[in-house]
Order: structure tokens, then C-alpha cells, then sequence
């Protein structure tokens, strides 16, 4: 069974950079055809999806966060990782990662989600 797990400091400072990891454990990061995700809920708000990289290596990221976003991986230790910079309060939120699986060509499918992790952005 895979499971998720974020890691990363809960307060970061505004402008700085807000870099997040998540470690899968139970199946490997190139399995096709699985994508993996960054997703935030800010206070009082729903799910906003921040980005992915693939089995392959690919990557996508919200228009919104684009320009601050960048999401990596490190096959060796199985994991990938979100780095967001210039950050601002508003970018207070719970971090997850999950795992959305698109095996027999189906859309996006969120079948496996690490616990979030609340990251502050404060001075």
C-alpha cells in the first residue's frame, strides 16, 4: 500500500522560499502512470491544486503560481518536492501531496493523500 508523507518547516518567513517534501514509500515514483501532486487549502477555503510531476518526469503547474512554482523529484529516495518562492501570508495554507492515478487513461483521480502539513508565512 502507498502512502504519502509531507515533510518541511512549518513558518516561513515572507519572500523567502517554501520548499516541501514528499516521501512515498510502498511504490515507486516512475510506476506508470501516476502523477504526483502538490495541493493547498488555505484557511477557510477549499483545495487549490499547485502542480504535478509524472512518472516520466513531466511537469505542470496552476497559472496562478507558475511564475513562483517548481516541483522536482529525486528518484533515489523516492520522493518529490515543492518549492514556492516570494512567499506572502497569503500563501498560508495545510500542504499536501497525493498521489492522482491515470492508469487506463482516465482523468484525474486522487487516490492516495499524505496527512498536510500546515505551513505559516510570517515574520
Amino acid at each position: 500500500q502507498v502512502q504519502l508523507q509531507e515533510s518541511g518547516p512549518g513558518l516561513v518567513k515572507p519572500s523567502q522560499t517554501l520548499s516541501l517534501a514528499c516521501a512515498v514509500s510502498g511504490g515507486s515514483i516512475t510506476t506508470n502512470y501516476y502523477y504526483w501532486s502538490w495541493i493547498r487549502q488555505p484557511p477557510g477555503k477549499g483545495l487549490e491544486w499547485i502542480g504535478y510531476i509524472n512518472y516520466s518526469g513531466s511537469t505542470a503547474y496552476s497559472p496562478s503560481l507558475k511564475s513562483r512554482t517548481s516541483i522536482s523529484r529525486d528518484t533515489s529516495k523516492n520522493q518529490f518536492t515543492l518549492q514556492l518562492s516570494s512567499v506572502t501570508p497569503e500563501d498560508t495554507a495545510v500542504y499536501y501531496c497525493a498521489r492522482d492515478d491515470r492508469t487506463y487513461g482516465r482523468s484525474t483521480y486522487y487516490d492516495t493523500w499524505g496527512q498536510g502539513t500546515q505551513v505559516t508565512v510570517s515574520s
